[in-house]
């Protein structure tokens, strides 16, 4: 007994050491451990520098634009003639634009895409799901440049046949074409939320007696309200940022109307248009490009805001 617990003590004593000669020892592994947590802050840090960035370029910019035109007069103008000697800057017909075309594409995309989930999630088979999954995958990978160029060489020409008083470029084809680029953002995203309700609810809706359909509408959707949401407002944002459809096929008019069947232009078509010309740089025509941007950044921003908000408050944990 004497013996074994002589040994058990030196074993220990060289166990010590080992560790002791490990802690002291200056190895590149040691190196890598050390350093490997300040690189990966590093790496995470150049997102936010990045958001910095962004927010103070868009600030002093637009703060000089403003110091040329009165902040009320951009932002309740109806007329924007940014060239000439009586140059004018009024968004409101950006922000028309912008509205009634993110309103035409969520008036197609939202119906689409949540029949879509609904379908995927709660009646397709899992043969169909595999089929139709890679498709929506193919539908949101596509260029939004070639999205334009569909909108204005087939979609417009499709509705002139339709509504003759149509403009060749227009607010309703590009709307239309953008609500169908984002419908793979709303069908995934409310698919996934649906499909992270537990079956026990399904179960015990069917066993209670209620139909497939009243599963559906009255437990799975309410389960899952939160994520349908935020995929909703998600894909708004994304129709409000959309650029190369909106540039490509609803034209270059300033107007300040809400007729769908005319030209218009988005915010985004107009930092294309000014950033493409002749503006040079100090002059207020070159400031109202980051007037526009700062608008569109905080559109967007916004709309995420909501987003999450919306998540936090109706989610529910299983």
């Amino acid at each position: 007994m004497g013996r074994s617990n002589k040994k058990n003590r030196e074993e220990n004593l060289n166990i010590r050491a080992m560790i002791e000669k490990n802690k002291n020892s200056f190895s590149i592994a040691t190196i890598t451990e050390k350093t490997i947590p300040y690189f990966l802050l590093g790496i995470a840090t150049i997102s936010i520098l990045t958001t910095i960035g962004i927010v103070f370029t868009l600030l002093s910019e637009t703060i000089s634009f403003f110091q040329a035109v009165p902040f009320w007069d951009f932002y309740t103008g109806t007329t924007l003639k940014p060239l000439g000697d009586d140059a004018q800057f009024g968004i409101l017909p950006l922000l028309t634009g912008t509205i009634l075309s993110t309103l035409i594409a969520i008036a197609v995309a939202i119906p689409i895409g949540l029949m879509t989930a609904v379908f995927l999630s709660e009646y397709a088979s899992d043969h169909i799901r595999k089929v139709l999954k890679p498709i929506l995958e193919i539908l949101a990978g596509i260029p939004t440049i070639v999205y334009g160029f569909f909108a204005f060489t087939f979609v417009t020409p499709l509705l002139r046949s339709f509504i003759p008083a149509l403009d060749p470029t227009n607010i309703l084809s590009p709307g239309i074409v953008m609500g169908i680029m984002i419908i793979p953002m709303v069908a995934s995203l409310s698919e996934d939320a649906m499909s992270s309700v537990p079956n026990s609810m399904r179960e015990g809706a069917l066993a209670l007696g209620a139909t497939k359909l009243e599963v559906t509408w009255k437990v799975i959707v309410p389960a899952a309200i939160s994520g349908i949401i935020a995929s909703f407002v998600l894909a708004i944002s994304r129709a409000i940022g959309e650029t190369m459809i909106v540039t490509i096929a609803s034209g270059s008019t300033k107007a300040f109307t809400f007729d769908i069947t005319q030209s218009m232009q988005t915010m985004t078509a107009y930092i294309v248009e000014v950033t493409g010309g002749e503006a040079a740089a100090g002059t207020t025509l070159y400031y109202s490009l980051y007037a526009v941007a700062m608008t569109l950044f905080v559109f967007t921003l916004v709309m995420n805001l909501i987003a999450q908000y919306i998540s936090r408050k109706f989610r529910e944990e299983y």
